[in-house]
């Protein structure tokens, strides 16, 4: 799992957006970014976290920061998502989960007895030299704008 901790360098990523627009790390250089790993589109929990960090979006504007979702969603998923719910940042469609991998979120989860391999709920925060400065895995999906912006 997450084997990356704060003061880590963060990976070198590149993933395509919903719209087919490529985003890589050196594009958010000398801006603060913020990329949380949600494990499906348009679930109850998922949508609570989005929809806070959309609420939240000029808090983290005045304070410098850049937000980019990411799940294994397919691109038309997360287009609908983006566009059901107005989220102002972009949705990376990683099917082959080569931003997830990089970033060590994909792994064993249990869910009501059964054990599965699936997206761990975590958010990464990157300072503008590329440095993780931190990592939330306890991801309060109602307030995680609080937990980011502390």
């Amino acid at each position: 799992m997450t084997t990356l901790k704060k003061g880590d360098k963060a990976p070198k990523f590149s993933g395509t957006d919903q719209d087919g627009k490529t985003h890589e790390l050196a594009d958010y250089t000398g801006k603060k970014l913020v990329v949380f790993f949600y494990p499906k589109a348009s679930t109850p929990g998922c949508t609570a976290e989005a929809c806070d960090l959309r609420d939240n979006f000029e808090r983290f504007q005045a304070n410098n920061y850049e937000l980019l979702g990411v799940s294994a969603d397919s691109a038309k998923a997360q287009a609908k998502f983006k566009d059901k719910y107005e989220f102002p940042f972009p949705l990376l469609a990683d099917e082959d989960k080569t931003v997830i991998n990089a970033f060590g979120v994909w792994g064993p989860k249990k869910f009501m007895g059964k054990e599965y391999d699936g997206i761990h709920r975590t958010t990464f925060v990157i300072d503008e030299n590329g440095i993780i400065t931190d990592v939330i895995t306890d991801v309060k999906t109602k307030v995680h704008a609080n937990q980011i912006l502390k």
